[in-house]
């Protein structure tokens, strides 16, 4: 029995764990989801976000404490009607505006290869400015045709084709729902294949799923009886039913269905009442979990496979008459359903329109049959106009400025403060630059004061630092006194023992003393100022030794002081 057995057993693999793991999680996978919320600030996309992800919104999400982040991310699972089980994982993507800054990030998070497949691009717009309409859903739709192009490889190209026929089954196949139950499996395994009508899914040939949601439409008829500017609606029109302001919102509902029409998207208005924002939840899901497009096989009359089916069904009909919850689910709508809302609408024009928007490849210039133009003749732009901008000052270059006004100051000479003394013709009229060139510090007047001092004291040599330290503090401080009664300096009579030497007069020439310009003058005056001083002091020393000791003062004398005091 001992050989009967074998040497060794035979050992287990060494990928069992990991084989038996791979098996339950590919039997209990979840499939995962996004939503691309389009839109500008203060639209309305957190609180969309919050209904999609059934999350209370919170405080931040208020216009005054929101903080905007480059790109917003949240998620969340959604369970069966029990809440048992998990069926699928959404996750929501937000961009605050169109600014390139924000959605050059998104092919970052979601590459076109892996994302197309599996995202539905919603677009907000806002009820409270409606005259922004036509331009945020020509940025919009211009920004996701371009991002589903991808780096345009062959994979990238593959899953465009795909998810357009998927878009396109799901626009064929689409039957409104009725009283009746509904069936649990989808309709796409009818052999009844209805084409597409006119200005059905001429764009979007990536088959990108997009929902276009008009917020705030509880504003439509709110507010103030006169529609101005700042204010939820369109300018100069009175609000109420009926009258100009139905007809004018019923015309941007035709717009909006028919451009909705050429994408192949759907049309909701909301309002912050829960049952419009559970019902737009809905047919997102719907939207999102749309089976695939049947395979040729099916055309041929071969054996169709097993249904596939949606595990959420959109029970809701459409609804084109309550303007505050307008719901047109892609695939319903028509040109001819369109044209019976009001007379008068055009759907081609304005789908033609429309295309000469886009072909003019976002140049400023408007066409005159563009969408926008036409748009703004029914809905006047109320917006905040910016303050026009100051007229354009082109500056002269400084260099031709200063060239320009060369010859002219080189003509003038009283233009530049130097020429006073280039110019000696006009010493006397310009005057002396600096503190001696006002009329009450010339020459005339020093010569007078000088002339009052000596001769009012008598002249005697005991008084002559006096006068000369008086005179030096008078040219100083520009003071005079009068001389009336009083001889001039070399007038008959005058005394001249001991006096400082006399300051020359301001003639006509500068060159009157000795052929010397002021300035050498001027020096010389005041150099013999300060060499008669030395003598001066000398003198007065000599005079009180000779004179003896002054007389005491007595009491009452004049001006004794008091003793006893």
């Amino acid at each position: 029995m001992d050989e009967s057995r074998p040497s060794t057993p035979e050992a287990p693999p060494q990928d069992l764990w990991s084989s038996i793991l791979d098996s339950v999680s590919s039997t209990r996978s979840i499939p995962s989801k996004q939503v691309l919320l389009l839109g500008q600030p203060a639209s309305g996309k957190s609180l969309l976000a919050s209904a999609l992800l059934q999350k209370p919104v919170s405080d931040e999400s208020k216009e005054e404490l929101r903080t905007d982040f480059a790109l917003g991310y949240d998620w969340t699972d959604v369970r069966d009607d029990g809440d048992e089980d998990t069926l699928a994982r959404l996750s929501v993507y937000t961009v605050p505006s169109e600014a390139n800054a924000y959605t050059a990030l998104l092919p970052h998070f979601l590459p076109p290869r892996a994302a197309l497949p599996h995202t539905l691009v919603m677009i907000v717009l806002d009820w409270t400015r409606p005259w922004t309409f036509m331009e945020d859903l020509q940025t919009w739709l211009r920004w996701l045709e371009q991002w589903a192009k991808g780096d345009g490889s062959r994979e990238v190209e593959i899953v465009r084709e795909e998810n357009r026929e998927r878009l396109q089954a799901h626009l064929q196949h689409y039957t409104e729902p009725s009283a009746d139950s509904l069936p649990a499996t989808s309709n796409l395994t009818s052999n009844t294949v209805l084409p597409l009508g006119p200005g059905t899914l001429t764009h979007n040939l990536a088959g990108v799923p997009v929902v276009i949601v008009c917020s705030k439409a509880d504003l439509i008829d709110e507010g103030s009886d006169l529609v101005g500017a700042g204010t939820s609606g369109m300018g100069g029109m009175v609000k109420g039913k009926g009258g100009e302001w139905e007809e004018r919102t019923d015309g941007v509902m035709q717009v909006l269905r028919t451009i909705c029409l050429k994408y192949g998207a759907a049309l909701f208005y909301t309002t912050p009442q829960p049952s419009t924002l559970q019902l737009l939840r809905q047919y997102t899901l719907h939207l999102l979990f749309a089976p695939p497009a049947p395979s040729l096989g099916m055309a041929a009359g071969m054996e169709a496979p097993a249904p596939i089916r949606n595990p959420f069904i959109f029970h809701h009909r459409p609804n084109t008459l309550d303007r505050d919850r307008i719901v047109v689910p892609a695939g319903w709508d028509s040109w001819g359903k369109i044209g019976v809302l009001r007379e008068g609408f055009e759907a081609r024009m304005w789908g033609e329109a429309w295309d000469t928007d886009l072909n003019a490849d976002g140049s400023e210039t408007e066409d005159v049959s563009g969408a926008k133009r036409m748009y703004r003749m029914l809905v006047p732009d109320q917006g905040a106009k910016p303050p026009p901008l100051p007229p354009f000052n082109a500056p002269m270059a400084e260099q031709a400025f200063l060239a320009k006004h060369y010859d002219e100051n080189a003509k003038k000479p009283d233009r530049d403060p130097r020429g006073a003394f280039r110019n000696p013709a006009e010493t006397a009229t310009a005057g002396i630059v600096g503190p001696l060139g006002s009329s009450s510090f010339s020459l005339p007047h020093v010569e007078k004061a000088l002339a009052d001092m000596e001769t009012g004291m008598g002249g005697g040599g005991a008084l002559n630092a006096s006068v000369n330290g008086d005179a030096t503090r008078r040219l100083s401080r520009g003071s005079t006194r009068p001389t009336s009664g009083l001889p001039v300096v070399g007038a008959p009579g005058a005394s001249t023992t001991g006096r400082a030497p006399t300051s020359p007069t301001l003639g006509t020439s500068p060159s009157s003393t000795g052929g010397q310009t002021q300035h050498e003058v001027l020096q010389n005056f005041f150099q013999s100022l300060l060499s008669s001083k030395d003598r001066a002091g000398a003198s007065a020393a000599a005079s009180r030794a000779a004179a003896g000791p002054p007389p005491p003062k007595m009491n009452g004398s004049p001006g004794g002081t008091d003793d006893a005091s």
